[in-house]
């Protein structure tokens, strides 16, 4: 996975805040096979291999429910290592009665549903990116129905089942709902430094480095100046983008300050918002 490592600029982990701790422990570790790494009464860091931190739960005091039509989290992506592991869990959400959405992306197969917050949840595995179209910086990517019969064919459902997220699940993007594409462009490109790589129309767009499909993706269709939720809903708290090194750490804040973003350094965290509110830690390396 190449894609989520140096000399990329990549997502890492992803924190949100639930209205139920208990209730989504259940649903994160049962229903999807996560580990616990470290829980206390408010909080729980999840994990795939036991060792990694890639996604935390958070209950605030005074937690009230995700608001419709607001910026935030449209979907968080969990990046499977093989096609193998798609089929099983599909296979294993459809044991269990979850109703989810599919498609094929070209670059990617994927399948989408919630958590009990209303959190959007993609689980996909990548096609080969041998396989990608790319035209002047841009890849194709599209959703068209998803080949069940196809997905299914390479595995023995006698003798493999789902055992859990495996060890290699990492996080394999983040997408955002904004209130304003042309800002967002601006933030993630000059800012950051992710690269454009597809459009959907006036109405999203996907960012990567390292030629990746996305690492992110933005869109507008909560609205175009859509309302930032209140600070103790449901929904993202923070995602986290991993820089390969500190000169292009302080690169990247150089031109953050450049247009106007706020820079937050304290805890041994540097966190900064797009212009939307979407909150974003930055660190260096692999630091967890």
């Amino acid at each position: 996975m190449g894609y989520h490592s140096a000399p990329a600029i990549y997502v890492d982990k992803v924190q949100f805040k639930v209205t139920d701790l208990q209730k989504s422990i259940q649903f994160y570790q049962e229903l999807l096979g996560f580990k616990i790494l470290e829980q206390n009464k408010k909080q729980v860091k999840l994990t795939a291999d036991g060792m990694t931190n890639i996604l935390t739960l958070i209950e605030p005091a005074d937690a009230v429910p995700k608001p419709s039509r607001t910026t935030g989290l449209y979907h968080f992506a969990l990046l499977l290592p093989k096609r193998a592991d798609l089929a099983l869990f599909v296979t294993h959400l459809d044991n269990h009665n979850v109703r989810f959405g599919a498609a094929d992306h070209l670059v990617s197969e994927a399948i989408y549903f919630e958590d009990p917050d209303g959190n959007g949840i993609e689980v996909y595995a990548d096609t080969d990116p041998s396989t990608w179209s790319w035209q002047a910086g841009l890849v194709a990517m599209d959703t068209i129905p998803l080949d069940f019969d196809d997905l299914m064919f390479d595995i023995d459902l006698e003798n493999q089942s789902w055992k859990g997220m495996p060890d290699q699940t990492i996080i394999g993007h983040i997408h955002l709902h904004v209130s304003d594409l042309k800002a967002a462009q601006e933030f993630y490109t000059k800012g950051l430094g992710f690269n454009i790589v597809s459009r959907l129309g006036d109405s999203a767009l996907f960012l990567s480095t390292a030629d990746y499909h996305h690492h992110i993706a933005v869109n507008i269709w909560n609205g175009p100046n859509a309302p930032r939720p209140p600070k103790n809903s449901a929904g993202l708290d923070y995602y986290r983008v991993v820089v390969p090194k500190q000169e292009m750490l302080e690169k990247i804040l150089t031109n953050l300050a450049a247009i106007g973003t706020k820079i937050n350094n304290k805890d041994s965290a540097i966190t900064v918002e797009d212009p939307a509110g979407n909150s974003v830690q930055l660190i260096i390396g692999t630091a967890q």
